[in-house]
């Protein structure tokens, strides 16, 4: 596919997509959420893939302002929502689980790690590809909000279910009916945003964090445990997390990374990981 609003590079496990409208301030359309899909089920299974960091392109100033203006009065003019996707649309981390199967929610059927760098303000939809991440991290002062009750919309994008489990449901409660905007800081304290470094060395930063985890966790664990967790979120009780997890548990301890943890261990020296 050709890539029109989305970049997408690739450097020692890391992978970089890069919302890209910067004419838009990367506000979101349909084909960029067809590109994001498109990038997102290639680089799933892709062994070279193991962290992805989705971020806005720099010259667009925020990370994503949300929906393009041109397409909510698209909306208008329609007489209703138009998603502006294609019908055979990629459908990355589907097949996993039912309850992962749609818009965003998919981002946890993925078993490669996601990290949102905010490099601007995100709203909207921008917000809602940020949450499902599965750690967030921002430049100073930047602006989050979900925008939906200025625009008589209701929480999309599942933020209604997913806002709770991230920063409890008070703090959820009031972000969403209220729509207003979170600055960085005050969404780092509430834990909605992991991190906070510096704007000129925001991308910099988030890079360097995600090759230490792929030089400290090895390939297997980093993705079992993203899976455990997406699939712990809709268990009704513990047993079955446990047993999960004690089967993977059994698996793992007969690989070879387990033997090289263990020897890097002992001998206090970094893993030499596997290629996985």
């Amino acid at each position: 596919m050709e890539l029109k609003t989305t970049k997408w590079e690739v450097n020692d496990g890391v992978a970089i997509l890069t919302l890209s409208r910067p004419d838009h301030h990367n506000a979101w359309t349909g084909r960029m959420h067809t590109e994001l899909r498109h990038l997102l089920q290639l680089a799933d299974p892709d062994p070279a893939v193991r962290v992805i960091i989705i971020t806005g392109d720099p010259e667009g100033v925020t990370f994503c302002p949300g929906a393009d203006t041109r397409a909510l009065e698209g909306h208008v003019e329609r007489g209703g929502y138009d998603a502006g996707t294609p019908d055979d649309l990629a459908e990355p981390g589907f097949g996993v689980s039912a309850e992962f199967d749609a818009d965003f929610a998919y981002f946890f059927g993925l078993e490669t790690v996601t990290i949102a760098a905010l490099n601007g303000a995100a709203a909207g939809v921008g917000l809602a590809v940020a949450a499902w991440c599965d750690l967030r991290f921002a430049a100073p002062g930047i602006k989050l909000t979900s925008a939906h009750g200025r625009l008589n919309l209701p929480a999309e994008y599942g933020l209604s279910w997913l806002l709770p489990r991230l920063i409890g449901h008070g703090r959820a409660s009031e972000l969403l009916l209220s729509s207003r905007v979170v600055l960085a800081e005050e969404a780092a304290q509430s834990g909605l945003i992991n991190g906070i470094f510096p704007a000129d060395d925001l991308l910099a930063d988030v890079t360097r964090y995600a090759a230490n985890l792929l030089t400290t966790v090895s390939p297997h664990a980093l993705r079992s445990t993203k899976r455990q967790l997406a699939l712990d979120s809709v268990r009704s009780g513990p047993a079955d997390s446990v047993r999960d997890a004690q089967s993977r548990l059994d698996s793992m301890t007969t690989e070879a990374d387990y033997r090289e943890a263990i020897a890097a261990f002992v001998e206090r020296r970094i893993p030499d990981w596997a290629d996985d």
